[in-house]
């Protein structure tokens, strides 16, 4: 039977390989970077390629902050091994070559087709495949099993929907399911799905999140209070980051009510994806708000109502210059984004009710109320005009964020301790 559904999972594959082009071209119309580089999405890469490789995929930019406290052990403790990390977006790539530049080789992963996966290990040769949270590739997982590659989910996930639904398919990476494949699952609950849908006891372990062990950069906080101090001065300031389509809308209505309290008030406003900026720069304007983007060089005036950050990889600097923190993807249907940049900068935090890609982290800061939920825009003003109204409420919460991030560190050691022995 596994044989007859990975076949037919073959077949599919090779059947889908038009809507795989039209995707790209697609994504290509916001976003030019995706018409590049495409050979690589296929298993054809540059040069001569490498051995030995210790392989780390992440998919897009959270992943790839994420891994990143990962990949400068990997870096640190096996210089004599090339590093390879791979990203599905333009803006992942980006975010690798900021943090790493020529110290990793960065390519995009190929899509999950038996040919364009073989090719991509016959380029690399790794000899350890790291993939961060869940990523269920069967011709890629089959290809690890076949090399006896071992394959490693760090800081894997899986709710129990998605558990129920792999039940049905498990029989595509049964083999690497239930001998090669290590489970290095963020709660009990985790790994206990992993061996519900075929994951050996034995190779299935918690080592948490490695997304708490992550550092601040360097300097942060004092480029963010130079920006304070050239955009906002003494002026209340609320930042909206990683937001998508459909939620600066909700935003700007929200800014619009609290600028009725506090008319002074400046929303610095970060779209999580670079082709929107224009279309979000044209949006704010037609709700008649004073705009400045960041692109332009301008610092903002006294009646600026909108700070535009139009650019790529600044976001942590402007958390570091506000005072609230609403963090996008989370009024739309999108699962949220990273809570705990913000709280390590001690911010307090607002963030809408859908949070479902990071749920423990979520419960974790909303329980101890470090992070509160607005539904729709009237709640997220409120929020953000109780924290304007009662600062030291605000630096409260803050703190308390910030502390539960120190305790809850720890998953880069042992998911290091467990890696050791697998790097021959």
């Amino acid at each position: 039977m596994s044989h007859i559904l990975r076949l037919l999972y073959v077949v599919l594959s090779y059947l889908l390989v038009p809507l795989l082009l039209l995707h790209l071209a697609y994504k290509g119309l916001g976003n030019r970077d995706y018409w590049r580089r495409v050979g690589e999405r296929f298993g054809f890469f540059p040069g001569i390629g490498y051995r030995d490789v210790i392989w780390v995929h992440a998919v897009s930019v959270g992943e790839v902050q994420a891994a990143a406290p990962l990949i400068r052990a990997l870096l640190d403790s096996r210089p004599d091994k090339p590093v390879v990390v791979t990203t599905m977006t333009p803006t992942g790539s980006d975010r690798v070559r900021s943090l790493f530049g020529g110290t990793v080789v960065h390519c995009y992963a190929p899509f999950d087709l038996d040919w364009a996966v073989k090719r991509f290990f016959n380029w690399c040769r790794p000899q350890i495949a790291i993939i961060l949270e869940t990523e269920l590739w069967p011709n890629l997982y089959h290809e690890c099993g076949t090399r006896d590659v071992p394959l490693v989910l760090a800081s894997a996930r899986v709710s129990a929907k998605s558990a129920s639904r792999y039940r049905y398919l498990v029989s595509l990476f049964e083999k690497t399911l239930s001998h090669g494949i290590v489970i290095a699952a963020q709660t009990p609950i985790d790994a206990e799905r992993f061996v519900s849908i075929g994951a050996n006891p034995e190779r299935a372990c918690v080592t948490g999140n490695i997304k708490f062990d992550f550092t601040l950069p360097a300097g942060v906080e004092a480029e963010g209070a130079a920006l304070r101090a050239a955009h906002a001065g003494e002026r209340p300031v609320w930042i909206a980051g990683s937001t998508h389509a459909g939620e600066e809308e909700q935003v700007l209505a929200a800014h619009r009510k609290v600028q009725k309290e506090f008319p002074a008030a400046l929303l610095i406003l970060v779209p999580r994806h670079p082709e929107r900026f224009d279309g979000v720069a044209a949006l704010v304007e037609k709700e008649g708000f004073a705009l400045v983007r960041r692109s332009s060089g301008a610092t903002s005036a006294a009646d600026t109502d909108v700070l535009l950050v139009d650019t790529m990889g600044e976001l942590m600097k402007f958390y570091a210059a506000s005072d609230v923190a609403f963090v996008g993807g989370s009024l739309v249907k999108i699962g949220g984004h990273n809570l705990l940049e913000p709280a390590a900068l001690h911010l307090p935090i607002v963030t809408g009710p859908y949070t479902y890609n990071a749920p423990d982290i979520a419960e974790l800061l909303q329980t101890g109320g470090e992070v509160t939920v607005a539904n729709d825009p009237a709640t997220l003003a409120d929020e953000v005009l109780l924290l304007f109204n009662d600062p030291e409420h605000g630096r409260q919460r803050g703190a308390k964020g910030a502390a539960l991030i120190e305790q809850n560190r720890g998953a880069l050691g042992r998911l290091l301790e467990l890696l050791q022995p697998l790097i021959k």
